[in-house]
């Protein structure tokens, strides 16, 4: 690690009294601080009306501002935005296996309950969802109109999370639903409350090896999980995942286009501009093109997914 792509030691000291900051594998040449959180993710959808009536209704955004093809969502609550969505007309629907690409966007509510108040709102409006138990989260799973993948999810405490040899312990069991139900009391589903967050992105991509030399090595996120078969998940600051990447879609799969319902961008949020620049600086040191954009950083990754690394969490 040079002086020039290092902001701070403590940034990337292990802290040995929490044994999950101390797992992982760090990357050698700049490391994201452990502040990192991820910002809104912009999508290219078919039909305006149609996705924001599903993103309303089903999901519980609230339009935080509206353009003739564009809409910015955000919580039910205050004004952070969650999703970007923009408007071609006619834009092809997600194949079945998918892009080279999104695999979903994740949203993090704050607790347990109100992820079971939602379980129940999905339920009662004859919603058909997956569910899994990944040991450090419990997650439902749904597809927008345009087949676009979402995962609305609630972390367990951290003190429940384990590590072994490093490596968080993460799998996908069945998912007690009933019990989830229950932990949302009486009360009713209102929208996605205060305090949800946008959790994590998983991309499909074509390959592990080359996915990690560039959201590890060159990026700056710790490897955290990567026994999963065809998948490996990273993270700043000893969180599960920010990032996932999986070859599931097969290795014949096509990349979105720009005729197609798409992932445009998602954005990675820091603490501050010389950690941005930071993060640009190791990308370009690692070979890859980097371009400023309205004071944030722009960069795609080897199957065109392109990452926003910006220190405005309202960035546009």
């Amino acid at each position: 690690m040079t002086e020039a792509t290092r902001i701070d030691p403590k940034d990337d000291a292990r802290h040995d009294a929490d044994p999950i900051m101390a797992s992982g594998i760090a990357p050698q040449r700049w490391r994201l601080p452990a502040q990192t959180r991820l910002g809104y993710v912009s999508l290219q959808v078919a039909d305006l009306s149609r996705s924001l009536a599903y993103y309303e209704n089903v999901l519980g955004l609230r339009v935080l501002d509206r353009a003739p093809t564009s809409a910015l969502l955000g919580t039910s609550q205050g004004d952070t935005p969650l999703v970007a969505l923009t408007e071609l007309k006619g834009a092809r629907s997600v194949p079945t296996r998918g892009h080279l690409g999104l695999y979903h966007f994740a949203i993090l509510l704050p607790d347990r309950a109100a992820l079971g108040r939602f379980v129940v709102h999905l339920a009662e409006s004859g919603i058909r969802v997956g569910a899994s138990d990944h040991l450090v989260s419990e997650a439902l799973y749904l597809r927008d109109p345009d087949g676009l993948g979402i995962e609305v999810y609630a972390d367990r405490p951290r003190a429940q999370w384990r590590v072994v040899d490093l490596q968080l312990q993460m799998a996908s069991e069945p998912l007690d639903l009933d019990a989830l139900a229950l932990a949302g009391g009486n009360d009713r589903w209102s929208g996605m409350p205060a305090g949800t967050t946008m959790g994590h992105v998983h991309l499909h991509v074509g390959e592990i090896a080359e996915a990690a030399a560039f959201y590890h090595d060159a990026l700056g996120f710790d490897k955290m999980m990567w026994a999963y078969p065809g998948a490996l998940f990273l993270a700043a600051g000893g969180y599960h995942h920010h990032v996932g990447v999986n070859t599931w879609a097969g290795p014949d799969a096509p990349r979105a286009t720009a005729l197609d319902a798409r992932l445009l961008e998602w954005r990675i949020v820091l603490p501050s501009r010389e950690h941005a620049d930071a993060a640009a600086a190791s990308l370009r040191g690692a070979g890859h093109d980097v371009r400023a954009d309205g004071g944030d950083w722009m960069a795609s990754d080897p199957w065109g997914t392109q990452v926003r690394v910006t220190r405005h969490s309202l960035s546009c």
